[in-house]
């Protein structure tokens, strides 16, 4: 997120292709699962609130979108895609 320009809104399970940035910190769409992945550091400042202020509202949207939906139990863990190889060493 660039200072001074507002970002699009985030709209969570939307697409499995955008991500929100927040300093090292983002935020992964996914139509079944939002990945959160980095570190951010909220400092006691004006740019700390902005950075809080910018996370509450995507946790705030992907709360508000759960909470709309009838939801299952629990969702499957999607297994890591495979693809397969020559061996090489054949």
């Amino acid at each position: 997120m660039t200072r001074g320009k507002a970002a699009p809104p985030f709209v969570p399970f939307a697409d499995d292709a955008s991500v929100r940035t927040l300093s090292t910190f983002s935020v992964e769409n996914g139509a079944t699962r939002i990945a959160l992945h980095g570190s951010l550091d909220i400092t006691r400042d004006r740019e700390g609130l902005r950075k809080a202020k910018a996370l509450k509202a995507v946790l705030d949207a992907v709360v508000s979108a759960l909470e709309g939906e009838s939801l299952p139990d629990a969702v499957p863990e999607e297994p890591e895609a495979s693809t397969p190889v020559k061996n090489p060493f054949a």
